[in-house]
């Protein structure tokens, strides 16, 4: 029997304690928190989005940084073993739209109690409102953590689930880069990541709380678009939110850009600019005396009439039959290049998850283990692994702290 420790009592930690102790070890689980999950408590709005029902071929393409490395990890406890679990602990499971895995009672307490449940039958001792401060890895081997208390306890295995700098109010304080780096490794620039965006036009506040479904939404890179997506987005006073904003945030991060990027929306992606160009054609000709500010209501929401008139650049008062083609065309651009300037992220509070992380370059795929400290394991959102929002993150926390528990004992042993 080995001795374990494992550094945080998030997703990944808790589920790694359970697998651990499960496996025969002595499992001694620290939370620097009052209690256990805080971070997964917010978790899709309350509802814990906790992962997705899809094939590993999928899962591992809405992996946005190191896909790769996932493979292994990804296929040895896929997301059916993650239903199939808490199926087993009495958490019911249902499946919506776009895959999505939730507790049936749409509760996050469900899938903490759920842990909690099988950590105490598994005999974990959890140890809360217990800050880790070191951990002691000399000659290139963990002999275990010293606590804030300066207190030393001797380890066989240690297992670092920190998580990362989203939601700092869960206490999410970076604690496990900076062991990470004590110990010798290489940690990663971090970032928010599926986050909102701030822009710097000044018609985007006057669009605040305006949602938009069913709409293209493309980011310039240097040469070509560092992301393009389809489905739903808002406007609010900074900028814009929304799925797909919360995804092109991702992307941006991952290709190292620097502000401003240049940004557009397609508001009628259904429709060629031609086809666009003679559906306003029809209108003007069917309200040849109307006045240009009384048709544009008939092509965009009510918010968006005022900020669509005034870059069209034609007086709201000019009768449609005066607007030129070339007017028109201009019109018709600007609805499918709606303009924006992309010129910086929200804070790490109102980020999903940290982006950047332990270089996945000196972990071990198989066992999430560290090439440089022998029984030093890294899981969980601490990885420079980030995925897009559907419940792919938090399987990486489940893949990678199943794979690092079953490997203790086989790597202790050798």
């Amino acid at each position: 029997m080995a001795k374990v420790g494992i550094i945080g009592g998030g997703a990944a930690g808790m589920f790694a304690a359970v697998w651990a102790a499960g496996f025969g070890h002595e499992v001694h689980l620290y939370e620097q928190n009052e209690k256990l999950g805080k971070k997964l408590f917010i978790t899709g709005k309350g509802r814990c989005n906790f992962t997705n029902a899809c094939s590993v071929e999928e899962f591992l393409q809405n992996i946005v940084s190191n896909a790769k490395f996932m493979y292994s990890s990804g296929y040895g406890f896929t997301s059916q073993d993650v239903m199939d679990f808490f199926e087993q602990h009495h958490v019911p499971v249902k499946v919506e739209r776009g895959n999505r895995a939730f507790p049936a009672s749409d509760h996050s307490s469900d899938i903490i109690r759920g842990l909690e449940q099988a950590m105490k039958e598994a005999g974990v001792k959890v140890h809360l409102g217990t800050r880790v401060r070191h951990v002691s890895c000399p000659d290139g081997a963990v002999s275990g953590v010293v606590l804030e208390n300066g207190a030393h306890i001797a380890l066989d295995a240690v297992m670092v689930a920190t998580g990362g700098l989203s939601y700092p109010s869960t206490g999410s304080t970076g604690d496990g880069y900076r062991l990470a780096k004590e110990c010798g490794h290489t940690v990663t620039d971090r970032r928010p990541a599926l986050v909102p965006l701030e822009t710097g036009e000044s018609y985007i506040p006057k669009l605040q709380g305006l949602s938009l479904k069913n709409v293209t939404l493309r980011v310039m890179g240097k040469k070509k678009p560092v992301y393009e997506g389809f489905g739903e987005m808002m406007f609010t006073h900074f900028g814009i939110t929304g799925p797909l904003v919360l995804s092109a945030s991702s992307y941006i991060g991952a290709a190292g850009l620097s502000w401003p990027l240049d940004a557009q929306i397609d508001l009628k992606p259904a429709l060629t600019e031609n086809q666009l160009d003679d559906r306003l054609l029809r209108e003007f000709q069917s309200a040849q005396n109307r006045q240009f500010k009384n048709v544009v209501p008939e092509l965009f929401p009510a918010r968006l009439v005022p900020v669509m008139i005034e870059l069209s650049g034609i007086a709201p008062d000019r009768p449609v039959n005066g607007i030129s083609k070339e007017e028109r065309r201009a019109l018709v651009e600007k609805t499918k290049h709606f303009p924006l300037t992309i010129v910086g992220t929200r804070p790490y509070r109102e980020a999903i998850i940290t982006q950047g992380g332990v270089s996945v370059r000196e972990i071990r795929p198989g066992t999430m283990e560290s090439k440089k400290v022998r029984n030093l394991y890294f899981i969980g959102e601490v990885l420079d692994v980030d995925a897009l929002t559907g419940g792919f993150n938090l399987q990486v926390a489940w893949s990678t702290a199943y794979a690092a528990a079953s490997a203790v004992w086989e790597n202790i042993e050798r």
